[in-house]
């Protein structure tokens, strides 16, 4: 049995003999299409210098076998996932060796598209046609019954999109799920709480309320004039206003006295601190029904957060999604990582909708092809791989990273010096290096 140092040296200490060794995975489709074990850079190169197989491929390097194989033996995989409603964490492990590990990031723009095309449609809809009648709930979705959002549609199926997708690189036989519960009007009132230890001891805990933690944190004590002005009575202040939509969390809080606060209010003196607003809980609502769909929709076993974040500390192992997953995948065991490679995903959308612009749409936008290149299209120039974020007629392109930061590249560079990778798809996908920090975790 090791102890927690032990484990966390030894971790560390794999982590960096596999950057010393700089392995690379390669999986393998046999002549059916159907996964079988990966293997080795070296065997995969041999493979297609022989003609015994192709490239299936690209990211991740995948290849397909030309010939029957004799035995079609596989080992059983565990496949981890960490579900979210921002980002999802993916891992697969044999029996502590980690195959596979990858990072998507879920989209959470589609409501506010949403709303902008809308308020694009009616405004449209006044101009051309004020002699219609208005008409609402005249669409099928809108009545249907066990309906989806189209923002919780989209990130149910990133989740069954990341499963099927390592089904078709690796021979899963057990998925495990990370999924979590919340109670929202619990969180934003614990008061309403039959069982009081149904969440964890809070901040709040053993206060009467949030004004007395902040008025003990403080030391009962003015946090601006450190009680120079030696007014007695202390009151807490919202730093941001809640009429500005301030927080009424102890991060939005602070004690004043009665001197200070009306002077502040009075606008003759200004707080450095910086506030918070109100945050809003429909993440924990989306993970309420995404934990639900996801069991229904799959033969997969359920774990839980606090179980996995005390295998990860326990592994040594830095907060990352993908590292989450490992510790899911592994069961608790100590990893062993045959691949120093993490796939980072983010999903985007199928196509571009605005089809003009200017006050009356008198200029289109083009959404085909343009120099052969589409938005979001993998594209290699200078031996480096970006994406492409934006297009100008005169055969120059705006090049991004997959966050989506513009790349400052001068001159800009021209269609004629790009290499095009892949195509435009519904997630952009760049394979990236454990970073030599995570070797040192401590």
């Amino acid at each position: 049995m090791y102890s927690h140092s032990t484990r966390i040296r030894t971790t560390c200490l794999r982590v960096e003999i596999l950057s010393e060794r700089m392995l690379y995975m390669v999986y393998v489709l046999n002549l059916d299409g159907k996964p079988l074990m990966p293997c080795s850079s070296v065997i995969a190169r041999l493979l297609l210098k022989q003609g015994k197989a192709k490239v299936k491929r690209r990211t991740p390097f995948t290849i397909k076998l030309l010939y029957k194989t004799e035995t079609e033996y596989v080992q059983p995989l565990t496949h981890g996932l960490d579900s979210g409603s921002s980002k999802v964490g993916s891992a697969v492990s044999d029996k502590g060796n980690v195959l596979y590990m990858s990072q998507i990031e879920i989209r959470n723009d589609i409501a506010e598209k949403m709303k902008q095309r809308s308020k694009y449609r009616r405004n449209r809809r006044n101009r051309k046609t004020r002699y219609r009648k208005a008409r609402w709930l005249n669409r099928k979705n809108s009545i249907k019954k066990d309906r989806f959002s189209p923002t919780m549609t989209s990130k149910i199926n990133a989740h069954m999109k990341e499963m099927k997708f390592v089904q078709s690189l690796l021979p899963i036989s057990k998925t495990i799920i990370e999924t979590a519960t919340f109670d929202p009007h619990a969180l934003k009132n614990p008061a309403v709480l039959t069982n009081k230890w149904l969440y964890q001891k809070g901040i709040n805990y053993g206060y009467a309320n949030t004004k007395a933690y902040v008025l003990t944190r403080d030391g009962y004590r003015c946090q601006l004039c450190k009680g120079n002005s030696k007014d007695k009575g202390l009151e807490v202040h919202h730093i941001i206003f809640r009429s500005e939509n301030g927080s009424d969390e102890e991060d939005n809080l602070m004690t004043l006295c009665k001197t200070c606060h009306d002077a502040l209010h009075r606008g003759e003196v200004t707080l450095k601190k910086k506030g918070k607003k109100k945050g809003q809980l429909h993440h924990a609502t989306q993970m309420n029904s995404i934990r639900i769909q996801l069991l229904k929709r799959t033969d997969s076993q359920e774990t839980f957060g606090f179980i996995t974040k005390e295998h990860r500390q326990l592994m040594g192992l830095p907060k990352e999604h993908f590292f989450d997953a490992v510790a899911i995948a592994t069961e608790g065991k100590e990893p062993a990582f045959q691949t120093k490679q993490v796939l980072l995903k983010k999903c985007v959308s199928d196509g571009d909708y605005q089809q003009t612009k200017g006050v009356r749409s008198e200029q289109s936008i083009p959404t085909g092809k343009l120099f052969g290149f589409r938005k979001f299209d993998k594209v290699q120039y200078k031996g480096k791989e970006y994406f492409i974020k934006g297009r100008m007629s005169t055969g120059y392109g705006i090049l991004m990273d997959i966050e989506g930061n513009k790349m400052e590249i001068k001159p800009i560079p021209k269609f004629d010096k790009m290499k095009r990778v892949s195509a435009r798809k519904t997630w952009i996908t760049i394979q990236k290096t454990i970073p030599s920090f995570y070797s040192c975790a401590t």
